[in-house]
């Protein structure tokens, strides 16, 4: 529902923009980078490609860290990827899907 702003209040936070930029250099290895000034903690990969899912563990990642995803034995097109982290500010684990 939508309401009027009170001028006493606070404004709200600004909107957290994920961090990562995937670019498919090579075929079926997309390369993962943080491309945010800040570094991501705990960081974990999920691939649901049918039968052939996978889990990969990253850890921590500092800013222009780059990682490379083997999607082999995924179908073309099929694989969807999720990425799980932690903001080191505070703590929240923060999730980001995208399809190859």
């Amino acid at each position: 529902m939508l309401r009027a702003l009170d001028s006493d209040e606070p404004p709200p936070p600004h909107a957290y923009r994920v961090p990562w930029r995937v670019d498919e250099v090579y075929d079926r290895h997309p390369l993962v980078t943080n491309a945010s000034r800040l570094p991501v903690d705990v960081v974990r990969v999920f691939v649901d490609a049918g039968a052939a899912s996978l889990t990969e563990h990253w850890g921590l990642m500092p800013p222009g860290d780059t990682a490379e995803l083997c999607l082999c034995e995924a179908d073309p097109g099929s694989a969807v990827v999720t990425i799980a982290w932690l903001r080191p500010e505070d703590g929240e684990e923060y999730l980001w899907r995208f399809g190859m």
